[in-house]
C-alpha cells in the first residue's frame, strides 16, 4: 500500500472528475468503492466484508475513447493512480487499489459492437463489449472468435486484450494475442493512438505487443478488432481417455501436437483434478479429454489422428457423450460466483489456482516437485482437501499446468492470503522459474507475482522497464501491476 503522490485532495479529485464527466458518470457510492479496491485474489476476505486496502476515491464510468482521453490527462496531470478495468474477472490483484486515493476507471458502459466483417473476417469492438455477447451476435451469423475463457459470461473485450487472455479452445484459434488484428488506446496524459488492421506487416517491431498484456500498466485499451472464424459445431467430435497418471495424459497430447493436429480442446487431468470434475466416471484415474472441430473433414481426420495416437497408450475409452456433456458445462459465469460465495461463507472453505507454463521435457519435474513441496513445506498441508494440476493449453515446445488447490480454512478471514495462498502460490511460481518456465501462462502478473517479475524477465527487464518509463513517465498507472514497487514507495505502509 502506497500514499498518493497528488497535491489534491480526495474531495478536490472527485470534483474535477464531476466537473470533466458530469456526476452521473462518477460513483463515490461507499459499498461499490470497497468493492472495487480488490479483485478475485481477495475473494474470502471480500465476501466476508474485509477491505484493507485503500479505498479508490471514485469509479468513474466512459462512455467514449475521449472521455478515456479526457480521465487519463487529468490524472496525469495531477499525478494520481488510475486502476482501468472492464469485466471485472481479474484473479492476480491486477484491479487492487494499493494507492490512496486512485481513480478506478471503467470501461464497461463503453460497449458497441462497431463492425462485423465477414468477408476481411474481422470484427471491432469497444473495450465493454461482454465476450458472451459479441460470440452469441457472431454464432447467430456462423461466425466465432474461438476465443471461450472460462470467465466468458462475464469478461469483457479490454480487459481479455489487457491481461493477455487464453480460451479453452487455444489449441486451434490462438491466443488473444494471436487473434488480435489492430487495436485503439489511450496513453497516460490522455494521447490517443491507434494500431491498423492489417493481415500482416513488417514494419519494425510488432507494436500490438506493447499494449497487449499490459495489465493497465501502460495504456487503457478502448477499441479491439480480431479475427472471426466460420462457426461449425455440428463437425464437432469428442474424445476421453482415462490414463494412469497426468505425465502420461500430457506425453499424449504432445504426440497429437508435434504430430500436426490441432484440436480445440487437449487436456489432461491428474487424478486428484479429475475426480473433482469427472467423478462419475474417472475411477481414480487420470483423464485427458480432447475436442476436435472445424470443417468437417478436418475434424474427421483430426479424431481419427488422435485415436491412433493412443491406441499406443495404455487406456480407458470415456463414452465420448460424457465429454460433451462436460464440453457443455465449461463456463463460470455469475450462479457458480454466487454459489462460490455461499459455500466460502458456510463452509470456510476455498479453491484456488496457480497457472505456468514449461517445456514438454520439464512436466513431469514441475508436476512432481510441486505436489511434493506442497505437501511437505506448506505448513497447514493437513488443510488441503485437493492438490492437483491439469495442462489445458500446448504449443509445439510445450504446455501449461494449471496447478489447483481445494482447503479448509482454519484462520481468521483476514490472515487466509498469508497463511493459504501465498505461500502455496509462491511454491508453483519458485518451482516453474527454477525449472526454466514462466511463472504465469495466461492470468498475468497482477500485483502477487511482481516479487518474480525481474527473475521472469532476467537481462530482458530492461526492455520493459523502459516501456514503463516512455509511455509513463509520472507513473500513475496501475501502479505494482507487472512492474514490482519501490522499496522507497512502499515505506510509509510498513
Amino acid at each position: 500500500m502506497v500514499a498518493s503522490r497528488s497535491a489534491l485532495s480526495r474531495e478536490e479529485i472527485v470534483s474535477g472528475l464531476r466537473a470533466l464527466l458530469g456526476a452521473d458518470q462518477v460513483d463515490t457510492d461507499a459499498t461499490a468503492l470497497r468493492e472495487a479496491s480488490v479483485d478475485r485474489f481477495k475473494k474470502y476476505t471480500s465476501v466476508h466484508g474485509i477491505f484493507d486496502g485503500p479505498i479508490p476515491a471514485a469509479i468513474v464510468y466512459a462512455r467514449s475513447t475521449s472521455d478515456v482521453s479526457a480521465i487519463l490527462a487529468f490524472a496525469d496531470e495531477n499525478v494520481i493512480n488510475v486502476v482501468p478495468r472492464t469485466g471485472r474477472t481479474a484473479t492476480e490483484g491486477g484491479l487492487e487499489t494499493i494507492a490512496d486515493d486512485s481513480i478506478v476507471l471503467d470501461g464497461s458502459r463503453m460497449d458497441a459492437i462497431l463492425e462485423i466483417d465477414p468477408i476481411d473476417m474481422m470484427v471491432t469492438a469497444q473495450c465493454g463489449v461482454p465476450l458472451q455477447l459479441l460470440e452469441d451476435t457472431l454464432r447467430a451469423q456462423g461466425l466465432t472468435t474461438g476465443h471461450s475463457p472460462q470467465s466468458k459470461p462475464l469478461a469483457q473485450m479490454g480487459g481479455l486484450v489487457a491481461t493477455r487472455s487464453i480460451g479453452q479452445f487455444s489449441t486451434l484459434y490462438g491466443g488473444i494475442e494471436d487473434m488480435v488484428v489492430g487495436l485503439e488506446a489511450v496513453l497516460p496524459g490522455g494521447e490517443i493512438v491507434r494500431i491498423k488492421n492489417v493481415p500482416r506487416r513488417a514494419a519494425g517491431p510488432d507494436i500490438r505487443h506493447i499494449l497487449i498484456g499490459n495489465e493497465g500498466a501502460l495504456a487503457v485499451i478502448t477499441e479491439v478488432t480480431v479475427k472471426v472464424f466460420r462457426y461449425q459445431p455440428e463437425n464437432n467430435r469428442f474424445l476421453g481417455y482415462l490414463v494412469d497418471s497426468l505425465p502420461a495424459g500430457v506425453s499424449g497430447l504432445r504426440d497429437i501436437i508435434v504430430a500436426g493436429y490441432h484440436p480445440s480442446v487437449a487436456r489432461a487431468y491428474s487424478e486428484e483434478d479429475a475426480a473433482q470434475h469427472f467423478s462419475h466416471f474417472a475411477g481414480g484415474k487420470a483423464v485427458v479429454v480432447v475436442v476436435a472441430e472445424g470443417p468437417k473433414g478436418i475434424a474427421e481426420a483430426t479424431e481419427a489422428g488422435v485415436e491412433e495416437i493412443f491406441a499406443r497408450i495404455p487406456h480407458e475409452k470415456v463414452d465420448p457423450a460424457l465429454i460433451e456433456t462436460w464440453f457443455d458445462n465449461l463456463n463460470w459465469g455469475q450462479d457458480k460466483i454466487d454459489a462460490e460465495k455461499r459455500e466460502m461463507l458456510e463452509k470456510s472453505h476455498l479453491g484456488y489456482t496457480t497457472e505456468v507454463s514449461i517445456d514438454w521435457s520439464g512436466v513431469q519435474d514441475l508436476f512432481e516437485s510441486v505436489m511434493h513441496r506442497a505437501r511437505t513445506e506448506f505448513p497447514r498441508a493437513a488443510d488441503l482437501t485437493m492438490l492437483g494440476a491439469h495442462s489445458s493449453h500446448s504449443y509445439q515446445t510445450g504446455t501449461n499446468l494449471y496447478f489447483v488447490y481445494d482447503y479448509d480454512i482454519a484462520c481468521e478471514p483476514r490472515e487466509e492470503i498469508t497463511e493459504y495462498h501465498e505461500p502455496l502460490n509462491a511454491i508453483v511460481v519458485e518451482e516453474a522459474l527454477r525449472l526454466g518456465g514462466s511463472m504465469v501462462h495466461h492470468h498475468g502478473i497482477g500485483k502477487y507475482r511482481t516479487p518474480w517479475t525481474l527473475e521472469e524477465h532476467g537481462s530482458a527487464y530492461s526492455l520493459l522497464r523502459v516501456l514503463k518509463d516512455g509511455l509513463d513517465p509520472h507513473g500513475i498507472m496501475n501502479r505494482g501491476t507487472i512492474y514490482p514497487l519501490e522499496q522507497a514507495e512502499t515505506a510509509t505502509a510498513e
